[in-house]
C-alpha cells in the first residue's frame, strides 16, 4: 500500500526523533521510519549495574533542545548525572587542565545520560503528536521521482514525499542509496566500553587521561545505593584492543584503575566490554533536491570530547528552523536552495569541531619530544588563560555563538527583546 507524506524522517534514534518532534506542530504530514519497534520502550540486555554502557555527554544546548520539545522532565527524572568539572591530563608529562562550572557561573558542564533513556523520553514524546511512526521497517529501495522520492521498505510498504531526512547514522542506507559523496577515513584505533565501579565518589566530574595508546575517559554516572559508578570509554590501538578485550575482569579492573592513576581508588568492573572500530565520515555535501543529511549520516567525529549526539541534534534544530521559515514564506521545504540554507548554516561548524578533535588526536599521539613538550607547555599555558579557558568551554557547552532557535537560552533572549 503507497502512502504519501510531507516528509518522512528515516531513523529514529535521538537526532531524527529530535527533529520530528521539533515540526510535529508544523502543517507538514510527517513519517519516521525505523527497522526497530517504535511502540514500545527498548530493551536493552540487562547488566549488572543496571547501566546502558551506551551514554551521551549532552551539552547545554542539547539540554534546552530537549526542555523546548517538551522531553527534558522525563529524561532527568530517570538517571541522569550532571557533571560541574572537567580533568584532562597528558600521561606524557605534567600538563593539566581543569573545567569548572562555578567559573562559567553555571551549576553543570552538562549531564551524562544513558542514550536508550533520552531515546524513550523522545518516542514517548511522538506518541502525542500526528506523526506517524513506521517501526520495525527498513528502507530497501529508494527512487526519485518528478514529484519526490518513492521508499520501498522491507515491510512490502511504499511511501513517499517530497523531502526526506536521512538520520539513519553513520552507515546510513539512505546516503549510500542517494549516492551522496563521503570522506571517510579509519582512525586505527578502537573504543572500549563498559560500565565500572569505582571506590571513591566521582565528584561529578569528568576525567580524561591522555595515554600513548589512546585517551581514557571516566565519564560520571548516578550513584546507586551508596555504589559510585562511571562509564568508560578508552581509544585503544587495536593491538592494545585486543589484550584488553582478552583479559579477564580483575586484570582489565586493574589495567584501567593503573591508567586512571587511581584517582578514583578501586575499580571494579561490572558490565561486559563492548568494542567499536572508530572511523571519521563526512558527506562532501549534507543536501540534494529533496534529501537531507542530518547527525551521524552526514558527520561521525571520535569520541575524544562527547561532541558527536551534540552537533546531531544542533543540525536538527537548524533544519527545525530552515522548514519553518520555509513553510512561513510559501517556499517548497523539498527546493535545493531551501535545503542549502540548513547545510550553510552547519557545514562550517561541523567542519570546524571536526579539525579540532583531528588535532588533538594527532597531537596526543605524537611520540617525538618536541610536540610532547609541546602539548604540556600547551596545557599548562591553557590552564592559566582563564578568559580563553571560559571561551573555549562556552562555545563547547553551547553558551555562546550562533545557536537554532530550540538552543538558545530563553532568559537572555528575553532580556535583549
Amino acid at each position: 500500500m503507497a502512502q504519501d507524506y510531507d516528509l518522512i524522517i528515516v531513523g529514529a534514534g535521538m537526532v531524527g526523533a529530535t527533529l520530528a518532534l521539533a515540526l510535529a506542530d508544523t502543517e507538514l504530514k510527517i513519517a519516521i521510519v525505523d527497522g526497530l519497534p517504535l511502540d514500545q520502550p527498548e530493551q536493552s540486555a540487562p547488566t549488572s549495574s543496571g547501566y546502558d554502557p551506551r551514554v551521551s555527554a549532552l551539552s547545554a544546548a542539547s539540554e534546552r533542545i530537549f526542555s523546548r520539545l517538551g522531553a527534558w522532565p522525563s529524561i532527568v527524572a530517570e538517571r541522569c548525572c550532571s557533571y560541574r568539572q572537567m580533568c584532562v591530563w597528558d600521561a606524557e608529562g605534567t600538563g593539566e587542565i581543569r573545567f569548572d562550572a562555578h567559573e562559567l557561573n553555571e551549576n553543570r558542564l552538562g549531564h551524562i545520560v544513558e542514550n536508550n533513556r533520552i531515546q524513550q523520553a523522545l518516542l514517548d514524546c511522538l506518541a502525542q503528536t500526528p506523526v506517524t511512526m513506521l517501526g520495525g521497517r527498513r528502507i530497501e529501495t529508494l527512487v526519485r521521482e518528478e514529484q519526490g522520492w518513492r521508499l520501498k521498505l522491507t515491510s512490502g510498504d511504499t511511501v513517499s514525499a517530497p523531502l526526506v531526512i536521512a538520520a539513519d547514522g553513520g552507515k546510513s542506507k539512505v546516503r549510500e542509496l542517494a549516492g551522496f559523496a563521503l570522506r571517510e577515513w579509519d582512525y586505527l584505533h578502537h573504543a572500549i566500553v563498559t560500565t565500572v565501579r569505582v571506590a571513591k565518589p566521582h565528584g561529578e566530574t569528568a576525567w580524561q587521561r591522555f595515554l600513548p595508546t589512546g585517551p581514557l575517559a571516566f565519564l560520571p554516572l548516578m550513584d546507586q545505593q551508596g555504589a559510585h559508578y562511571c562509564s568508560v570509554v578508552w581509544s585503544l590501538v587495536p593491538e592494545a584492543a585486543d589484550r584488553m578485550m582478552a583479559l579477564d575482569n580483575g586484570a582489565f579492573a586493574a589495567e584501567i584503575e593503573t591508567a586512571i592513576e587511581h584517582r578514583l581508588g578501586r575499580v571494579t568492573v561490572t558490565d561486559p566490554r563492548h568494542r567499536i572500530a572508530l572511523r571519521q565520515r563526512h558527506a562532501k555535501t549534507y543536501v540534494m533536491p529533496g534529501l537531507a543529511l542530518v547527525g551521524d549520516a552526514a558527520h561521525s567525529i571520535h569520541p575524544l570530547a562527547g561532541q558527536g549526539v551534540n552537533l546531531g541534534l544542533l543540525d536538527a534544530a537548524e533544519l527545525n528552523d530552515v522548514l519553518r521559515e520555509a513553510i512561513q514564506r510559501g517556499e517548497s521545504i523539498a527546493d535545493l536552495s531551501v535545503l542549502q540554507r540548513y547545510e550553510r548554516g552547519r557545514m562550517g561548524n561541523n567542519l570546524g569541531m571536526m579539525v579540532v578533535m583531528e588535532g588533538f588526536e594527532r597531537l596526543f599521539h605524537a611520540d617525538a619530544l618536541p610536540l610532547r613538550w609541546l602539548r604540556n607547555a600547551g596545557m599548562q599555558w591553557l590552564e592559566q588563560q582563564g578568559k580563553l579557558k571560559s571561551m573555549l568551554i562556552r562555545r563547547a557547552m553551547g553558551l555562546d555563538g550562533s545557536l537554532p532557535t530550540l538552543a538558545k537560552d530563553l532568559a537572555l533572549e528575553k532580556e535583549s527583546d
